[in-house]
């Protein structure tokens, strides 16, 4: 197992590698010019060559992305063109609002996924089965930014219930944090919860298929423990899948909810970012997702052999 954890924190390397290649062309092959809307709608073509000049853009292609593989190998991510901040800093200021809406979302998401595909399994072809995957094609075909505005309609407009949009610190207090993350975290979430209520259903029916199923059940065991210790268990492997796959759904899904919802995470400073051509913002912000990205996927591959011991690498 420890052989296996080593080989692939290795390839972590290239794969990010890969990834930064991708991510410098293709910010540098699309159009825009940053040294253009730093200059201003008024400036004159000496002012943008000097600003282009100043910011390393006139030198060729391979120089730059030199430079900048070099500021990486550092732990440099960069200034930022507009306000000269490192982007370690910026990305470190906004990191506990996108923390704290993920980590909800995911936490909602799970929990109340899987509590409702082990119901519509057990309850397969019956009413509570065709509601609960109604909901589940409704939150996957919905777009979060629609349902986000449903929310902010009825339940910060209309009910008044909860506030319209931006954040507050956890430091300010649970309820003041939580208060303001309910709307954000369930729009996010909905989307992660149809997927995961489907996947958590089509698993429990084919291990609630199996001959020791319907043995355990034969000799007088209780639903809740068929369905949890004997049933679940052995149907977490995909669903664990799930959940990590999922985790590419909720990272698109922050940078819209939180200009949806006005909360100053690192969503929105990768929505000013691409505005302003801030490439690099724009470079870290998306290295730093696909770390993220990588280092669930090793997560998700530990946890196998957690949930099944016949798993070994």
């Amino acid at each position: 197992m420890t052989a296996y954890l080593i080989r692939r924190v290795l390839a972590t390397i290239p794969t990010m590698g890969i990834v930064a290649v991708f991510v410098f062309l293709l910010l540098h092959v699309t159009p825009g010019d940053p040294a253009a809307i730093i200059a201003g709608d008024n400036a004159t073509p000496q002012n943008i060559a000097a600003i282009r000049e100043r910011l390393g853009l006139d030198d060729p292609l391979w120089q730059q992305f030199l430079r900048w593989i070099f500021q990486l190998a550092q732990g440099d991510l960069g200034v930022s063109m507009f306000s000269n901040v490192p982007v370690s800093t910026l990305i470190m200021q906004r990191l506990e609002p996108t923390l704290s809406l993920a980590l909800l979302s995911i936490t909602l998401a799970v929990v109340l996924a899987i509590a409702a595909g082990v119901l519509a399994a057990w309850k397969a072809g019956r009413t509570l089965d065709r509601v609960v995957m109604g909901f589940a094609v409704f939150g996957f075909s919905v777009p979060v930014f629609v349902v986000g505005y449903l929310m902010i309609y009825l339940f910060a407009i209309e009910l008044r219930w909860l506030p319209v949009q931006g954040y507050r610190p956890i430091a300010e207090g649970f309820w003041p944090w939580l208060r303001h993350l309910i709307m954000p975290a369930t729009a996010l979430g909905l989307a992660y919860v149809a997927l995961i209520a489907r996947i958590t259903r089509a698993s429990m029916l084919e291990v609630l298929a199996e001959d020791y199923v319907r043995t355990a059940r034969a000799k007088g065991v209780a639903t809740p423990p068929l369905l949890l210790k004997h049933a679940l268990k052995n149907a977490a492997v995909p669903i664990v899948t799930v959940i990590g796959i999922g985790v590419a759904l909720l990272i698109s899904g922050v940078v819209i909810t939180e200009t949806v919802f006005n909360i100053p995470g690192i969503g929105r400073l990768t929505v000013d970012a691409i505005n302003k051509r801030d490439y690099p913002i724009i470079q870290g912000v998306i290295l730093v997702f696909s770390l993220v990205y990588v280092l669930v996927n090793l997560i998700v591959d530990v946890v196998y052999t957690l949930v099944d011991p016949r798993i070994r690498y």
